[in-house]
């Protein structure tokens, strides 16, 4: 960063002045995390008046804004994305390289196009899910269209999920005044919301699958013995 860059931060109100030692500014660590917060919330799209309001608003606590920032840009599930050829994907799920259907999935951000030649596999454990129903029989469209609804209801929890730390957590936190020495309890519930939030709803998914699952073959295996009891009686010989 620049001299002229640091300077006009400090002229904006973001950046406090150096310590002076004699005609020299000493910038020291808050200074650099600071710059720090500073760039990083630029890259997420915030202008500097928003940033200047943010760090207003947290009590000069640049640290652990910094530290609060970085832990909601994190993965909520952490997984190593996977760089594929569109040629490779094709031949993996069976069916041509579709435009249409690349471009649904990169809509859905299951994938993320690099080039005409490759894609990015947000989560690799999701491809092999789709590889896998592909080897069942089940078309790439139709996979598409319940990872689609899969999707709808995910975005749903993960709502309800958000509005509860924000109804439970952020907003008493704002409520107090935002203290700088509660910055460390914010972060951490934030980082406990993690894993509670995906063992939550793979229990809820677990119960709702043993619901479905016994109400559908249910029906069915009705059908299929209820059919078995008919047909003898279909076939028997009437009496001559």
């Amino acid at each position: 960063m620049t001299v002229r860059n640091i300077r006009a931060h400090q002229s904006r109100g973001l950046l406090p002045p150096p310590a002076l030692r004699g005609r020299t500014g000493i910038y020291g660590p808050e200074h650099v995390r600071r710059i720090e917060l500073i760039r990083e919330m630029q890259s997420q799209g915030f202008n500097l008046e928003a940033i200047k309001r943010l760090i207003a608003n947290a009590n000069g606590s640049s640290e652990e804004v910094l530290r609060f920032t970085r832990e909601i840009r994190e993965p909520w599930e952490p997984e190593e994305p996977q760089e594929i050829p569109i040629d490779h994907l094709a031949e993996r799920f069976g069916t041509g390289a579709d435009p249409a259907l690349l471009r649904r999935a990169v809509e859905l951000g299951f994938l993320q196009t690099l080039d005409n030649e490759r894609v990015l596999a947000v989560s690799p454990r999701l491809l092999n899910a789709g590889s896998e129903l592909a080897e069942l029989g089940i078309s790439p469209e139709t996979a598409l269209d319940v990872l689609t609804r899969m999707r709808e209801s995910a975005e749903n929890v993960a709502e309800a999920y958000v509005q509860l730390f924000l109804d439970e957590v952020w907003k008493p936190f704002e409520e107090a005044g935002r203290p700088q020495e509660r910055w460390p309890e914010i972060r951490d519930a934030l980082e406990r919301l993690r894993p509670l939030a995906g063992e939550a709803l793979l229990a809820v998914f677990g119960i709702a699958m043993t619901e479905a699952t016994d109400a559908a073959f249910g029906r069915e295996l009705e059908r299929v013995l209820g059919e078995g009891v008919r047909r003898p009686e279909a076939e028997t010989p009437s009496e001559s």
